[in-house]
């Protein structure tokens, strides 16, 4: 009896075998896309200088600005959005391990305890010692383990977890868009903040030089060298230049309150630090970009499109399985006594095993259905790569065209407040010979703020087109581990 038990296992056992052995999974296998990318960037500048070898993983620190470093940095290990990101990422992961673990056998403890109590009144009866064994009360104890093992033949399981290793990879891919943005976030608002800060020493600078032509204004027609008219003119250009302030100061209270909202502090925790007369900080001499074809490894955004695309891939194996049959080998091994205490001698013990098979011969065609579907969702990922590329190209050239234009504007800007400096101070003086009215002083005067107000806007413009050129070419995520411990890496 137990050799012909040890040959039904070893039968058992050598099937499972083959079958292992002759395994195939169905479905296509993922083939990353080869889009075609320009060479080089349409747009050019005479101080941006594209080369496959660019370091852009740190592209803040070239503007030399201590104080956003320090931003940066804390924005880095206390930002809600990036501590979400982490928790789609842990999410991601569990999933994976979850999807994986059904290739692995499932063991189930179990016991269990039986009273049973016969009939008092037996339709038919033979003997006195059938009516005692019927009317008899019985206790059975039972307790083993339940092992079930799906052999995954066709690869299913296999397709699954290679679509939840996909979807961890593009859920750690987001993370680090999160990640592009954040830091863009970060130098954009200190950026506007400083530009702000500018433009008001600017507003006050005015104010102050309006007070100087009232009062010059005013003393000469009280010494009836001058007319009424262009007092009350000085008076309205002084006032005009003060009601520029109020919306400046709000402006900059907000940056501020943005920033702390960035850093995860409360509104007002960065106000000391932040407040007082600070530069924009100015571009570098030369700006590095890396060439078209790098954008394909360097942007978030592109990789995460394609590890989504490898999800959408292998889901078509996962469906396309559903048309095969399932193969499992099935066991219990367990004690079972009516006698508690003999439930652990060598009597008690049984135990079952055999394969088994389920195979839909008619689902009302679900299982095509499912496959269709995932071909749809997998032309869907494929379009959205395509798009997500091409979008990326034109955020690259599109930054390189403003970055490129914004330098002519603040040199013409340049140009511009040097001549109208040199305007005013020639009115002033043939305004006290009397060789002109005020009027025309007052127009110069403005028209030199205006461009002084102006060049401040191109300086701060530019640094901003700065921060939108690496952020479209997707910098900022490769940060050293020390600075960047809220982030997973991908394994």
């Amino acid at each position: 009896m137990k050799t012909h038990s040890l040959y039904s296992l070893l039968k058992i056992f050598g099937t499972v075998m083959m079958a292992l052995f002759t395994a195939c999974t169905v479905g296509p296998t993922f083939q990353p896309p080869t889009p075609d990318m320009p060479s080089r960037w349409t747009e050019s500048a005479e101080n941006v200088s594209a080369r496959a070898d660019a370091k852009i993983s740190a592209w803040w620190t070239l503007f030399q600005d201590p104080v956003l470093n320090s931003l940066i940095t804390r924005a880095i290990t206390s930002n809600q959005d990036l501590r979400l990101a982490e928790t789609r990422i842990r999410e991601a992961r569990a999933l994976r391990r979850m999807t994986a673990s059904k290739s692995l056998p499932a063991v189930d403890a179990t016991g269990s305890y039986t009273y049973s109590r016969t009939g008092d009144t037996p339709s038919s009866l033979t003997t006195t010692q059938d009516l005692f064994q019927l009317q008899a009360n019985q206790d059975l104890y039972q307790a083993g383990f339940d092992v079930n093992w799906e052999i995954d033949i066709f690869g299913g399981t296999r397709r699954a977890t290679e679509a939840a290793d996909a979807s961890v990879a593009a859920s750690v891919e987001d993370g680090r868009d999160v990640l592009v943005s954040l830091v863009a976030e970060v130098s954009r608002n200190y950026l506007d903040l400083r530009g702000i800060q500018q433009r008001l020493v600017l507003a006050k600078e005015n104010i102050s030089l309006q007070e100087k032509t009232f009062d010059m204004v005013r003393k000469r027609f009280q010494s009836g060298f001058g007319d009424e008219l262009a007092v009350v003119q000085a008076e309205t250009q002084h006032a005009i230049a003060r009601s520029q302030i109020p919306p400046l100061e709000s402006a900059a209270s907000q940056a501020m309150h943005q920033l702390a909202l960035l850093l995860g502090l409360m509104p007002d925790a960065l106000v000391p630090e932040l407040t007082g007369k600070k530069p924009i900080p100015a571009t570098p001499p030369q700006v590095p970009v890396i060439l078209p074809s790098e954008l394909l490894r360097q942007r978030p955004d592109i990789r995460r499109a394609e590890r989504q695309l490898a999800a959408a891939t292998a889901e078509i194996g996962v469906a396309t399985a559903e048309l095969f049959p399932r193969f499992s080998l099935a066991a219990f091994i367990g004690l079972e006594s009516t006698d508690l205490s003999q439930l652990v001698t060598s009597g008690s013990r049984f135990w079952t095993v055999g394969p088994q098979v389920k195979w839909s011969l008619f689902d009302g065609g679900k299982a095509r259905a499912g496959i269709e579907a995932s071909n749809s969702r997998r032309d869907r990922a494929q379009i959205f790569y395509e798009k997500t590329v091409l979008t990326a190209l034109v955020e690259t050239e599109n930054a390189l065209v403003a970055f490129s234009r914004e330098q002519q504007t603040r040199q013409s800007l340049k140009t511009a407040v040097i001549a109208g400096q040199r305007a005013l101070s020639i009115s002033k003086t043939q305004y006290v010979l009397g060789f002109v009215d005020f009027l025309n002083v007052l127009q110069i005067e403005l028209a030199l703020y205006q461009s002084q107000d102006q060049l401040v806007q191109s300086e701060q413009r530019l640094s901003l087109d700065m921060v939108a050129l690496f952020k479209a070419l997707g910098g900022g995520w490769e940060i050293p581990k020390e600075k960047n411990q809220s982030l997973p890496s991908e394994k």
